[in-house]
């Protein structure tokens, strides 16, 4: 019997990692936030393993493709994004192909596609028009997730929907005097416009006035400036919709600072339910995005037509919301 490939799934395991952080280490991606410490961890589990990225090498010189191509914008890569990715790497190499992550970098998309010889590609939310030309050009089948929740793409993640769940929360809880913090991260801008517009649009569907908004740096003196800012006013405001559950922790540590109490004097929901927010004191409420749910979706609509004989189901194109309510309101 021939033994078996390692593969990165194996690292992965081995490692304490997903299947997207090892690929970036493996083939040493720029600009992603992984740790010193993760970095010698996966390239010690893939020695131990033998295991090389060998499969898009070997594809190549075949003159075929097991390679799907991921593009992803540039910018910070947190933790709900490799989520995303991890899920959708893990669905797509079960079935034997390569998953290759490219951020944009300026580099042409049509010259990657031509190199890489992809036998499909994942856009998400980084698509210009050229590079929609590109891939229509050379037949090569697309799925695209639209992070801002627009029309057209195979998954959806409505952030509207993300930030008017905030305030209907809020509201229920009996709240009028309400708040968007925002992330001072530039880098967020393509989640954090539409996510308060959707807090801005059910704060007036709900008769409120606009939120005030205010930038909430991850530092323990300028987060309690911030609350600062939303107390002391002639209406203080009394709860806080924020960008993650990151500000939404930096607005926790700056209500300790200043004496407010939360959720008594100011309630706080955040976004993502990352594992940090339910360590908080007092825990943090927040809309759960399932993120598994969101790559793995993706993946089997690119699988659908690069593997009808499979017989997928076609997944819903926009995962479960959840409001995960603690302490906080």
């Amino acid at each position: 019997m021939a033994e078996r490939r390692v593969t990165s799934r194996d690292v992965a395991q081995k490692a304490g990692v997903s299947q997207s952080t090892v690929s970036y280490v493996m083939n040493d991606a720029p600009g992603q936030t992984i740790s010193a410490a993760t970095r010698e961890r996966v390239l010690q589990a893939a020695a131990e393993l033998g295991y090389t990225p060998s499969a898009t090498a070997r594809a190549l010189r075949r003159g075929t493709s097991e390679v799907v191509l991921v593009v992803i914008p540039d910018g910070q890569i947190g933790q709900v994004a490799l989520e995303v990715l991890g899920a959708f790497g893990e669905t797509v190499e079960d079935q034997g192909y390569t998953v290759v992550y490219q951020r944009r970098r300026g580099r042409a998309l049509d010259a990657i596609l031509r190199e890489l010889r992809p036998v499909g590609v994942a856009d998400v939310a980084a698509f210009t028009t050229e590079d929609e030309a590109a891939t229509a050009h050379l037949g090569i089948p697309v799925v695209g997730l639209a992070v801002d929740g627009g029309d057209g793409q195979a998954m959806r993640i409505p952030q509207r929907k993300v930030g008017a769940l905030q305030v209907q929360h809020l509201v229920a809880r009996g709240h009028t005097h309400l708040a968007y913090a925002a992330s001072a991260d530039p880098l967020t801008t393509i989640l954090m416009r539409p996510r308060l517009a959707g807090v801005q649009e059910a704060c007036a569907a709900h008769g409120l006035s606009a939120p005030v908004v205010v930038d909430v740096p991850l530092f323990p003196d300028a987060a309690a400036r911030a609350v600062r800012r939303l107390r002391d006013r002639d209406d203080p405001v009394t709860a806080v919709c924020a960008y993650d559950d990151e500000v939404a922790l930096a607005v926790v540590a700056g209500a300790h600072a200043t004496g407010v109490r939360v959720p008594e004097d100011l309630a706080v929901v955040g976004v993502d339910d990352v594992p940090l927010a339910r360590l908080a004191l007092p825990p943090i409420t927040s809309v759960g995005i399932r993120t598994a749910e969101v790559g793995s979706g993706l993946a089997r609509h690119l699988l659908r037509r690069l593997r009808p004989d499979l017989g997928l189901p076609e997944p819903d194109d926009e995962p479960p919301i959840d409001m995960v309510v603690r302490a906080s309101t």
